[in-house]
């Protein structure tokens, strides 16, 4: 029987399980199903018992899983950043903004159109925070749901000349390739992405799950995920279970 892990599409989109799963079967034998979903579709699966372990990135709906009792052992495997990117011509001025809260402020402001995600997922989680904490309530016409995953709301985003909030993994393996322009992607500490590893406890093979977590702890697999490179850009930092919380993050 095969490992089910629910993993985030930004994960997906990047390449990373491509670099990590092939070497951990060949050593184990355990084959891995991905289903690549948004962070709260993984967290319901697991919640469900449908896959045994979970790869995201919404520190407050993983926190409140662990509470319930759905998901145990918790890795923080790997982190980037979080970014506004949009059209190169940048008619909301992002560029200029000295903090991503005042970046969303001129977005609204301008009534430049914007994509959600609109999905639950960690980006979208993250997304709204900001928002709130900008003091912004986004309304249509100018901001617009895709109900989709972060590839193909950046190519819609890019379709529409529209702002959007990306990781950087996807950003630089899609949105980039379209086009799209990252406006605002400053050290600010409010845009840290943090993807953490977790056994579901309602799955039916929890020690493969375990056997992958402790793969996922490896040097090896530290060194294959900082050589994740696009351009010459790494696009993940491995942590070791080093988890770097962001303002406001639980776990």
């Amino acid at each position: 029987m095969a490992l089910r892990l629910a993993t985030t599409t930004s994960v997906y989109d990047s390449g990373l399980l491509d670099q990590l799963l092939p070497p951990f079967q060949k050593a184990t034998g355990i084959q891995v199903e991905v289903l690549a979903v948004g962070t709260g579709q993984a967290l319901t699966l697991a919640a469900r018992g449908d896959v045994d372990a979970v790869l995201v990135h919404a520190p407050d709906l993983e926190a409140e899983a662990v509470r319930q009792g759905h998901l145990a052992e918790g890795f923080c495997l790997a982190q980037n950043r979080f970014l506004l990117v949009g059209p190169p011509e940048d008619p909301a001025r992002v560029r200029e903004a000295p903090t991503v809260l005042e970046a969303l402020r001129q977005i609204a402001k301008t009534q430049a159109p914007f994509v959600s995600r609109g999905d639950r997922s960690g980006t979208h989680v993250k997304e709204l925070a900001l928002w709130k904490e900008a003091g912004v309530t986004p309304t249509p016409p100018w901001y617009l749901e895709s109900g989709a995953g972060m590839g193909q709301t950046l190519v819609l985003a890019a379709e529409k000349g529209a702002y959007t909030l990306s990781d950087l993994a996807t950003y630089l393996t899609v949105g980039k390739k379209r086009g799209l322009v990252a406006l605002y992607e400053r050290g600010d500490p409010l845009l840290i992405n943090q993807y953490s590893y977790y056994v579901a406890l309602k799955g039916k093979n929890p020690e493969e799950a375990r056997r992958l977590r402790a793969f996922l702890a490896s040097e090896e697999a530290a060194r294959l995920t900082a050589g994740l490179k696009v351009e010459g850009q790494s696009l993940f930092q491995p942590l070791r279970g080093r988890c770097i919380l962001p303002p406001g993050g639980s776990r």
